[in-house]
C-alpha cells in the first residue's frame, strides 16, 4: 500500500530555557543555559546541588487549582506543552473530525516525584496506610495522554510509549506511523518528564551519571568537552502536532515541515552503558534512513544525543562517521542539551522541534561550553560549538537513546508541495 505523507502543523514547549515555543527558539539560538542551583527542595547534601529546572512556571496560570493538585507535575508539563500545540494548530476552530484525532505520549519514568512524596508520607506516619486517592492516576505514565484527550475530546487512538531517554522520539514514530497506515488523521505527540527531585537526583547520583560541577552549574552541560562529567538533569515538555498532509491541506494548515521517517534498534549491550562501538547508534540512523528513503548525503544537520557523559559522546561520535563517512565533516552537528539539560522521556520531542525551527530558520543552534578538545572525538566534525550557525537546512536528523539500550532517532524534512 502507498503511504499517506506526515506533516507537522502544531508546536509547543515547556523548557528549562523558555516556556513557549518562541521562547525556546530565543534561547537556544542565544546559546542560552538553563542550569541554576536547585530551588524545589534543599539539594546541600547531595553530590549534584543543580539541574535545569523550569523557569517562572505556575500551572495555575494553564489550570485549575483543584485540577493542577490531581495531576503530578509530568502531565501538568504535557497539558501546556499539548495545549500551546494544539492552539498553533488551529485543529479545534477548524472543527476536524475528533474520532479520528489520537493522543500518542511519551514519559520515561512519569510520576516519580508523586511516588516518592507517598512513600515519604507513608514513613512519616510510622506505618499508617494513609495514601492519596490520585496517587495512582497521578503516577502513571499514561494519565498524560489520557487527560490530553479529555479535554480535548480526542477520541482516536490513545497511549503512552516508555522507552526511557528515547521515549517521546518512540511516540512520534508512532504518530508517524499510525497516521501513514490511515489509522488517524492527525496525532497529537510527544513527552514530557519532572525529574528533578530528591528521589531523581538521587538516583542518577548514585548511578554517577550527573554533572558534579557545583561551582559552575551554567557551565556543566558541556557535550564533547573533555572536561565533561555527566549530564545535567532537565525536566519540561514539547509537544508536535502530526497530520496526514491532504488532510492538513484540505483545511488550509500552516505545515511546518514533513516527518519522512523514523528508526528504532536496541543495543543489547548493557544497562545504563552504550555500545562502546556504537552499534545500536549506528542501527538506528541507518534504519531511519531507510525508512525515510534518503540518501545519507542530503542530511544537513544532526541534533545528537549528546549528554555530556565521557563514554556516550565518544561512542556516539563514532557511530556518525559509521554511518556517513566523509559527508559528516560538511554537516553541521550539534547538542541542544548543552543549554537545556537532559529532559529524559521529554528529549526526543524538545528536540525536535529544535530540528523543525533549524529547517524554518535556516539556523544550527550551538553546542554551548565547550573550551577543550578531546583527542578521543574526531575534531574535524562542526559540532557547532558555542555560537549558532546560519546554514539552510533541508533535512534534520535527530537522535535520543535511552537506558536498557533503546535508540530512536527521527527524520524531518522542509516541506514541498
Amino acid at each position: 500500500m502507498e503511504l499517506k505523507r506526515v506533516v507537522v502543523t502544531g508546536l509547543g514547549a515547556l523548557t528549562p530555557i523558555g516556556n513557549t515555543v518562541s521562547e525556546y527558539w530565543d534561547g537556544l539560538v542565544s546559546g542560552k543555559s538553563g542550569a541554576k542551583n536547585i530551588t524545589y527542595f534543599d539539594a546541600s547534601n547531595f553530590k549534584t546541588q543543580f539541574a535545569c529546572e523550569l523557569k517562572g512556571f505556575n500551572a495555575e496560570d494553564f489550570m485549575d487549582r483543584k485540577l493542577a493538585r490531581k495531576m503530578d507535575r509530568f502531565a501538568q508539563y504535557a497539558i501546556v506543552s499539548s495545549e500551546e500545540a494544539i492552539a498553533d494548530s488551529r485543529l479545534i476552530e477548524d472543527g476536524v473530525d475528533k474520532d479520528r484525532i489520537g493522543v500518542i505520549w511519551g514519559a520515561g519514568i512519569g510520576g516519580l516525584e508523586t511516588f516518592q512524596n507517598e512513600v515519604l508520607g507513608f514513613a512519616a506516619g510510622n506505618g499508617t496506610p494513609r495514601f492519596n486517592p490520585f496517587m495512582i492516576p497521578k503516577m502513571i505514565p499514561d494519565i498524560a495522554p489520557g487527560i490530553i484527550s479529555i479535554r480535548n475530546g480526542f477520541r482516536g487512538p490513545n497511549f503512552a510509549t516508555v522507552s526511557a531517554c528515547a521515549s517521546s522520539a518512540n511516540a512520534l514514530i508512532d504518530g508517524l506511523n499510525y497516521i501513514r497506515l490511515g489509522h488517524a488523521d492527525v496525532v497529537v505527540s510527544g513527552g514530557s518528564e519532572a525529574g528533578v527531585s530528591i528521589s531523581g537526583i538521587g538516583g542518577f547520583n548514585a548511578l554517577h551519571a550527573l554533572s558534579t560541577r557545583n561551582d559552575s552549574p551554567e557551565t556543566a552541560s558541556r557535550p564533547f568537552d573533555k572536561e565533561r562529567d555527566g549530564f545535567v538533569l532537565g525536566e519540561g515538555g514539547g509537544c508536535l502536532i502530526l497530520e496526514e498532509y491532504e488532510h492538513a491541506k484540505k483545511r488550509g494548515a500552516k505545515i511546518y515541515a514533513e516527518l519522512i521517517g523514523g528508526g528504532l534498534s536496541a543495543d543489547a549491550h548493557h544497562m545504563t552503558a552504550p555500545h562502546p562501538e556504537g552499534i545500536g547508534a549506528i542501527k538506528v540512523m541507518e534504519n531511519c534512513l531507510r525508512d525515510a528513503n534518503v540518501d545519507l548525503k542530503k542530511i544537513d544537520t544532526v541534533n545528537m544525543h549528546g549528554t555530556s557523559t565521557p563514554l556516550g559522546d565518544v561512542a556516539e561520535s563514532k557511530a556518525l562517521y559509521d554511518v556517513f563517512g566523509e559527508h559528516l565533516y560538511s554537516m553541521n552537528i550539534n547538542s541542544t542539551k548543552s543549554m537545556t539539560g537532559h529532559l529524559l522521556g521529554a528529549a526526543g520531542a524538545v528536540e525536535a522541534i529544535s530540528s523543525i525551527l533549524s529547517i524554518n530558520n535556516g539556523v544550527i543552534p550551538p553546542t554551548i561550553n565547550h573550551s577543550t578538545n578531546d583527542e578521543s572525538i574526531d575534531q574535524k566534525i562542526n559540532f557547532t560549538f558555542n555560537k549558532a550557525q546560519n546554514r539552510e537546512v533541508t533535512y534534520a536528523m535527530s537522535n535520543t537513546f535511552g537506558f536498557g539500550g533503546h535508540n530512536a532517532c527521527v527524520l524531518f524534512k522542509k516541506f514541498e508541495e
